[in-house]
């Protein structure tokens, strides 16, 4: 088994790297630990099919191999009695786990349970083209769920076409419907932060009424707060996590820390790497 990593979603990792390269990464992204020595004849066997299936994933997930031999101490963190183990870290926690040589069908099954792949780039490298509303999205996807009714993963295209339609409760009635493994895939996971966003608007003023408060009173910490919100629910991601920031210097114990909260919560729902990892940065220097 060849150490040197074949794909771009394949890495290995040692004690020095866990920490941002498997925990912190985590939060972003699923990883899937393989733990691994080269006179184990099942690693072997069972290396190779994981790579092949975290690279159908297109990135959705990506595989980090910890060589017992060289990385003892780090394996012996897993509390690892046999090899091949395999473990699924998710938000910097064990998620879910495997020992032995499983069949390809099976890694894959295990990996459907929390994560679905993402979509293929075209050889060209440009990025697939949907000219379509979100209202034909939902008209587009409703007709497929008539001709399919049950193929669970257009229930959860519908709810995110629902939600990107502006329609929270019909959103949420569709994930509600979902089954356990698409209820915890990315998407939905991302969905239901949304959801959440969406419902703190309740009943809650505009941005020019919240942005007056704040510039009569930038301690009102409740305007800055439900501005935040607002700017992430309307697509302004940054302009709403620096409110959070804000608050966070501030008064970090504001409303039982609240704007921590908010951040970490922003963080499970935006699904842009740079500007999450940037974020979260940030958060840090102002906790620790």
């Amino acid at each position: 088994m060849s150490a040197t990593p074949p794909s771009p979603y394949v890495f290995d990792a040692t004690e020095a790297n866990f920490q941002t390269e498997v925990l912190d990464a985590s939060f972003d992204q699923p990883i899937l630990v393989d733990l691994w020595a080269t006179w184990c004849g099942p690693c072997k066997v069972l290396g190779p099919l994981l790579e092949k299936v975290v690279g159908e994933f297109n990135g959705a997930v990506r595989l980090a191999k910890i060589d017992c031999d060289k990385e003892q101490a780090l394996a012996a963190s897993f509390g690892v009695r046999s090899i091949p183990t395999v473990v699924l870290i998710r938000e910097g926690q064990l998620a879910d786990a495997f020992t032995g040589a499983l069949p390809e069908g099976a890694i894959r099954e295990f990996l459907a349970r929390h994560v679905q792949p993402n979509e293929a780039v075209p050889e060209d490298g440009a990025a697939p083209v949907r000219d379509e509303t979100p209202e034909q999205a939902i008209a587009r996807i409703q007709q497929a769920i008539a001709a399919e009714p049950d193929k669970a993963e257009l229930k959860l295209e519908l709810a995110l076409a629902q939600m990107q339609a502006g329609n929270a409760a019909a959103a949420e009635a569709e994930l509600d419907s979902l089954p356990a493994n698409l209820a915890n895939d990315d998407r939905a996971r991302r969905l239901r932060g949304q959801l959440d966003f969406a419902r703190s608007l309740e009943g809650a003023p505009g941005a020019a009424e919240l942005r007056a408060r704040i510039e009569r009173d930038p301690s009102d910490h409740a305007a800055r707060d439900l501005l935040g919100v607002r700017l992430l629910i309307d697509g302004e991601a940054a302009a709403g996590l620096d409110q959070f920031l804000a608050i966070l210097q501030a008064d970090r114990t504001w409303n039982e820390g609240q704007a921590k909260k908010r951040l970490i919560a922003a963080f499970n729902v935006l699904d842009d790497a740079e500007l999450v990892g940037s974020y979260r940065r940030r958060m840090s220097s102002l906790l620790f």
